[in-house]
């Protein structure tokens, strides 16, 4: 068993809470953006409450522990360890719930170079307890809008965790997919789903736009957020984001296994 306690030292020392990363700058930046309504920052999600930007500073003060201080314009984030911890407990209740109900989830990153292995092991312990972990429309091409105009991935799945890939990818040895924002994948491999007739899932573990985008569309959702990422925390201030948790999304990937042995423990779900 990893308690609160060691979990806790690890946040800090790994960077995962405390002084992130992430800096101020780019925090308000998306805070700007995302009182402009611009999708880049609000990854699916349709908010039903007008947010400016100091609304959005003093929610993320609030579930992240970032300053309140629209003054505080530089310098390095901060997450408050003991919001991540509190929020790693959220997210463990409800796998433990899905998990009691052996039932159907769905599984997605758009941050498979850091985040994947979290996913992965949760995906073999739901799988394990009997949980359908579905990979729908693998294979199906997904349109998205970047910086460098319209770029067509392929939604994949590794060990039960959907991203997407440049075609081609997994022939080129590329197996970590690429970092988007995007609610698109998850509406596709919701579609499929729709399309197929078969179970829908009863809860989409993610981050970015799978959480967003299965929010906006009414389904159970939960994942990892960052500062900059303030799409979530309002999902879940407006109750279409069961939980979002604070935490840095980009540290290295064997930063994660700590809170991944953490979040099993706690949902009673460690093999």
């Amino acid at each position: 068993m990893l308690s609160s306690g060691a979990l806790r030292a690890h946040l800090l020392a790994a960077r995962l809470a405390g002084p992130v990363a992430t800096s101020r700058e780019e925090s308000l930046r998306s805070y700007r953006l995302f009182a402009a309504r611009d999708p880049r920052v609000t990854l699916g999600l349709d908010p039903e409450w007008v947010w400016g930007e100091r609304d959005l500073i003093a929610l993320m003060a609030d579930k992240c522990g970032v300053s309140g201080d629209p003054g505080h314009v530089s310098g390095p984030d901060v997450i408050d360890p003991e919001r991540t911890l509190s929020g790693l407990d959220a997210f463990a209740e409800r796998l433990g719930e899905v998990a009691g109900r052996r039932a159907a989830v769905l599984l997605g990153t758009g941050h498979p170079h850091r985040l994947l292995g979290f996913y992965a092991d949760l995906a073999d312990a739901l799988s394990a307890a009997g949980c359908l972990v579905l990979t729908p429309a693998q294979g199906r091409c997904v349109d998205i809008t970047t910086r460098f105009g319209l770029r067509t991935y392929i939604l994949d799945y590794v060990r039960g965790v959907a991203l997407v890939r440049e075609p081609g990818a997994r022939d080129a040895g590329r197996e970590s997919g690429v970092h988007t924002h995007s609610p698109l994948p998850v509406r596709v491999a919701l579609d499929g789903l729709a399309e197929a007739g078969g179970p829908l899932p009863e809860l989409v573990v993610g981050d970015h736009g799978w959480v967003c985008g299965a929010g906006q569309l009414g389904f159970e959702a939960i994942g990892l957020a960052d500062t900059d990422d303030p799409a979530l925390f309002v999902g879940e201030a407006e109750g279409r984001v069961s939980v979002a948790v604070p935490v840095d999304d980009a540290v290295r990937s064997d930063y994660y296994r700590p809170l991944t042995r953490y979040v099993l423990n706690r949902a009673c779900l460690s093999q």
